[in-house]
């Protein structure tokens, strides 16, 4: 009579056993689905990341002429921008020779500002760039990190001019020391 018990609790252990494993099964097979799925998407990205970053820049511009025709942000569509006429200063050199600085650069609007906006504030703007510009030394010029420091200084003072969200950027053209 002891083999009826041990089939009875083989039969009692094999019943709550095969809902376990099937469970176990479940889940591992769910693992492995999100696993597939993941390593698909993620081949996907790699595989089309030049049209992918290509259709997130059409959508950025059809947002902006989506505004522009709404009337919100109507030169935001367009990107115009402010052509400042070249700036010649002097730069502070240690050894008191003669040195200058040429800068042309471009002042592009932001979402707040307007081609017109930013020219009739120009007079404002070049004000500020004298003190920081014949401040430079030519050490102060050297390295490509140079240009980019400028390029954020010029930015920080023409906003404090004009107002947040008036001025977007400062592309500069040319710069050029003598």
């Amino acid at each position: 009579m002891s083999s009826p018990e041990i089939v009875e609790e083989g039969a009692e252990g094999e019943t709550p056993a095969a809902p376990k494993s099937k469970k176990k099964l479940i889940i591992i097979g769910a693992a492995a689905g999100v696993l597939v799925l993941g390593a698909s998407g993620g081949a996907a990205m790699m595989l089309s990341g030049g049209s992918t970053k290509a259709e997130a820049t059409a959508e950025g511009h059809g947002e902006a002429a989506a505004e522009s025709e709404s009337g919100h942000g109507a030169e935001a569509g367009k990107e115009a921008f402010v052509d400042v006429p070249a700036i010649v200063v002097n730069l502070r050199s240690p050894d008191g020779a003669s040195r200058f600085l040429k800068i042309h650069f471009m002042i592009v609007p932001g979402p707040k500002g307007t081609p017109e906006g930013i020219k009739d504030k120009l007079p404002l703007i070049l004000d500020a760039y004298q003190p920081f510009l014949r401040e430079l030394r030519p050490e102060d010029l050297a390295g490509s990190a140079a240009v980019f420091r400028i390029k954020e200084e010029m930015l920080v003072r023409a906003t404090e001019k004009t107002g947040p969200g008036v001025i977007k950027d400062i592309l500069i053209q040319d710069l050029v020391q003598q």
